[in-house]
């Protein structure tokens, strides 16, 4: 999958306990607009509604050479996966104090896919903890770079 776009806040604010890759319904000029990456996941979120899985709060530019059938922005959209994962999805997030975030949006084989993460939220120190193993694992890099 050729990754258009990454959220990586949701990296760094949960830990991750399993991927999902999903489609995703988008109209015309969404489209062209995902293809040049004008799309933002900051906010973004998945939920289930009616037995159906919809994706809130991801901002899509409007497409520059588009016309007056240009998108709303910020739209929910719906997301396309089989019925048994979604079920399963909303039970793991109900049962468990989890929530479902998009973490990468992407083409597979011409189409617009996007990848969510069943994540659970990090507390501050944990936060903090691994971005100093970062950091140390960096210098690590640049130390063997060095030698």
């Amino acid at each position: 999958m050729k990754v258009l776009t990454k959220n990586s806040k949701a990296f760094h604010d949960y830990t991750i306990v399993e991927r999902f890759e999903a489609g995703i319904e988008l109209r015309g000029t969404e489209v062209k607009s995902c293809r040049s990456s004008q799309i933002a996941l900051l906010d973004a979120y998945a939920k289930v509604i009616d037995g159906e899985l919809w994706l809130l709060g991801a901002h899509i530019a409007p497409y520059a050479q588009g016309n007056q059938f240009n998108h709303d922005p910020k739209r929910n959209r719906r997301l396309l996966m089989h019925r048994k994962e979604i079920r399963r999805l909303q039970q793991a997030v109900e049962a468990k104090g989890m929530t479902l975030i998009p973490l990468t949006v992407g083409l597979s084989r011409g189409r617009v896919k996007i990848e969510l993460g069943l994540c659970r939220g990090k507390a501050q120190y944990d936060k903090r903890q691994a971005l100093r193993r970062k950091e140390h694992e960096r210098e690590t890099r640049q130390a063997l770079r060095q030698r």
